[in-house]
């Protein structure tokens, strides 16, 4: 593989382009101590094409989050042109970018999920916070169906929120997703491995000292708490990892994923969302998992790396 030259892919026109800026240096400094042959590069999706052969690339490290990166475009034109490249493929990446057609995966495999409903852009004709307010009980999570890094959610506790929470889930996109809330722990669950070999790595519990885990939360260091492994007994610990990778499964990932989950007092997980390119920045969860596993971030990135199918 180190003959290989390695284009680590980033940025991009979403807006998540900043983290995904991030994400894309600190992989490419973690190849590039490991000995790999590989370059940076920032997304111009009118030029890809072009510069990927200008640069004689062998395969792409998808650094690249949201719009292109993370919802099948990046992947087709990858397999048009016959560069394989890290993560899931188009299907995949297309599914889990929508959270409503996620959800409706998961509720058709029989994966615990929070109950919701979905609203398009011209439903907004309609009376909508009064179909919510007679479908939910408050409070509500609405989201944006194609956005990451909780841009486009909020979660609304009061009625008089509720239209303005629409009207910032639909300007990220056609279709908004509301769903109810669920009190208890937030988990995450990172995925890896292909069709025939899938182990879910070491539970994170998120605790952002805000009470929400937002933007900021995210991406502010000391701002959240992150227990690796999650303080759950060994059944708990069990349930959550095997939901995780049926979830995994189901959505037909490969390479690694994350998968977002709430434990209510009941200790019962609901999955909230798949991440299929998940975040690896010096914030990031995966990371943090796969640390707890005794593995370094470099040795991340290169076991990333050898998931590749270069058939």
């Amino acid at each position: 593989m180190k003959d290989k030259k390695i284009i680590v892919l980033m940025g991009g026109p979403s807006a998540e382009a900043e983290v995904s800026l991030n994400t894309g240096k600190a992989i490419l400094a973690a190849l590039k101590e490991k000995g790999y042959n590989a370059e940076g590069l920032e997304l111009d999706p009118h030029h890809l094409v072009e510069q990927l052969r200008e640069r004689h690339c062998d395969i792409v490290f998808n650094a690249v989050h949201g719009k292109f990166g993370e919802d099948g475009v990046l992947q087709g034109v990858l397999d048009m042109i016959g560069i394989p490249y890290t993560g899931s493929g188009v299907l995949a990446s297309a599914v889990t970018m929508d959270k409503v057609v996620s959800k409706n995966i998961f509720m058709a495999r029989g994966i615990s999920t929070p109950r919701s409903k979905s609203y398009l852009k011209e439903d907004q004709q309609r009376d909508l916070v009064k179909e919510i307010m007679q479908e939910f009980s408050l409070p509500v999570v609405v989201k944006s169906a194609a956005q990451g890094s909780s841009i486009g959610v909020s979660i609304v506790e009061k009625q008089a929120s509720l239209q303005q929470a629409l009207v910032t889930a639909f300007e990220y996109s056609n279709d908004v997703l509301v769903e109810e809330f669920i009190k208890g722990r937030e988990l995450t669950v990172a995925v890896w491995g292909n069709s025939a070999d899938k182990t879910a790595l070491p539970i994170i519990e998120i605790v952002p000292h805000s009470g929400t885990y937002d933007y900021q939360s995210k991406y502010t260091k000391g701002a959240t708490e992150y227990i690796v492994p999650a303080n759950l007994d060994a059944t708990v610990t069990k349930s959550v990892q095997e939901l995780a990778v049926r979830t995994f499964t189901a959505a037909g990932c490969s390479g690694i994923a994350r998968v977002d989950l709430m434990l209510d007092k009941d200790n019962i997980p609901y999955v909230l969302e798949v991440n299929s390119v998940p975040g690896m920045t010096a914030t990031s969860l995966v990371p943090k998992a796969a640390q707890a596993l005794g593995i370094e971030f470099p040795d991340l990135c290169e076991k990333l790396l050898a998931m590749v199918n270069l058939d």
